[in-house]
């Protein structure tokens, strides 16, 4: 596999904003399909459509559940995943109940991330837990995260929704999304067969090798585009497909 098409299977590409329409989903999946990625991160009821635009390529579908503020019951997220992949989809994102781990109630949380794992596992879909890092002041959280997620034997953990907006002192808000710190830290407190996804963040060529020599082997990105033309320009690899503009600027990612 040539150095492009390697980092083009780290990227799930996020078409995930709020406002954005039908056909922004479509170009969205097209740019998907043009470079090959591993996935397009998409809106639960645009599955079916992108598994029609992506035709032809391996490039997979990947849903959002309980997105972006994980508030939602675990009967309803279990429903959420069930229609998910019955619709198709390859691979779940699934954010945690944000509150229930800052009041450390670890039961309710290992219940509801147990209950999406017998679904993914019935489908064999993937799953990837989003942690919402912004919102957990102490690592303890993130650790004892990680170590339900392998114990369940989850496919990833992931750092942030790209949403995870905190609202700073000067009244504005922000976030960090994916950091060294944390990236370091999923990575030394999950199993080695626990994959870690960055998303937040991670917007440059140098931005993914960064996180790629942390051990991440999953991002999620708006600006693939600029990302993979970057990669064939520094590793000399021929324009095989055609060329984008990254014109999403509406994503948190």
């Amino acid at each position: 596999m040539d150095p492009v098409t390697e980092l083009a299977k780290m990227i799930d590409h996020s078409l995930l904003h709020p406002t954005m329409t039908d056909e922004d989903l479509k170009q969205g999946c097209a740019l998907a399909k043009a470079y090959n990625v591993a996935t397009v991160c998409i809106k639960p009821y645009a599955i079916k459509e992108a598994l029609e635009w992506l035709k032809g390529s391996d490039v997979m579908v990947c849903a959002v559940i309980g997105f972006p503020q994980g508030n939602s019951t675990i009967d309803v997220k279990v429903f959420e995943t069930e229609q998910a992949c019955k619709d198709g989809a390859h691979e779940i994102d699934m954010v945690v109940n944000i509150g229930k781990v800052l009041g450390e109630d670890w039961d309710y949380v290992e219940k509801e991330i147990a209950a999406i794992v017998a679904v993914t596992k019935k489908y064999k879909a993937a799953l990837k837990v989003i942690f919402e890092n912004d919102y957990l002041p102490k690592d303890e959280y993130k650790i004892k995260l990680c170590e339900i997620c392998s114990k369940l034997q989850v496919e990833f953990v992931k750092t942030s929704t790209g949403y995870g907006f905190v609202k700073g002192t000067d009244g504005k808000y922000s976030y960090e999304g994916a950091t060294e710190h944390d990236l370091i830290l999923m990575r030394k407190h999950s199993t080695p067969e626990v994959q870690i996804k960055a998303a937040g963040g991670v917007r440059t060529l140098d931005d993914l090798l960064k996180v790629k020599a942390l051990g991440v082997t999953r991002i999620g990105a708006t600006a693939t585009a600029t990302i993979l033309e970057d990669a064939k320009k520094r590793f000399g690899v021929a324009n095989a497909s055609p060329s984008f503009t990254d014109t999403n600027t509406k994503d948190g990612y």
